[in-house]
């Protein structure tokens, strides 16, 4: 099995690398290859940094938008997005202007908003909270570090940050989670081990 994870200048690629490596992800590849993710069994999207740096940064290779939505859209490969990866999924963000995402699942990233007591951006330790049944979505606590979140469809999951913020959203073969697997401990490589098994 085959899994791309993608190197577009956005995401702590290394850290993704080792945890999935530690959920015991065979044939991994971090690759900027449109070639190779068009190929590949699994994809992850990682991110982190400003929406609009990491939409241009994916727009920024040829061929990659076009073959992410063959391999993903297309074909059915299971996806994942983690934080601004999983914000990409959306029809747009707002951070620094709006700029259009991949309109995979509707919906756009706004800042989260400030209120008495509530610190933005949203680090640390939350809880998970499943809004559905989903065999990637579990119960638990996992790292949160974003000033933006996703507000839209395919909700899977909340947490709370001064009222409920998307924890993770989803349909079909694709899945997005805005905390860090790679930072959750054994909650987050439990959810990569459901992600390299996952038969959507």
């Amino acid at each position: 099995m085959s899994v791309a994870l993608i190197d577009y200048g956005a995401g702590n690629l290394h850290s993704v690398h080792n945890a999935l490596k530690a959920a015991g992800a065979e044939g991994l590849a971090i690759t900027a290859d449109p070639d190779a993710v068009a190929k590949a069994d699994r994809i992850v999207l990682p991110g982190v940094g400003a929406f609009a740096a990491c939409a241009s940064g994916l727009r920024a290779i040829d061929g990659m938008v076009e073959a992410l939505g063959q391999r993903v859209l297309g074909d059915g490969a299971p996806f994942l997005g983690v934080c601004v990866g999983m914000q990409l999924m959306a029809d747009a963000g707002e951070e620094l202007g709006t700029h259009a995402g991949l309109g995979w699942i509707a919906g756009t990233v706004r800042q989260l908003p400030p209120s008495p007591g509530v610190r933005v951006p949203h680090m640390g330790w939350n809880d998970v909270i499943p809004a559905v049944d989903h065999p990637l979505i579990e119960a638990g606590e996992a790292y949160f570090l974003h000033s933006f979140a996703f507000e839209g469809d395919a909700l899977l999951a909340t947490t709370e940050h001064g009222g409920p913020v998307t924890a993770a959203i989803g349909r079909d073969n694709l899945a997005g989670v805005q905390f860090h697997p790679e930072k959750s401990q054994r909650y987050g490589i439990a959810l990569l081990e459901r992600f390299l098994t996952w038969r959507p």
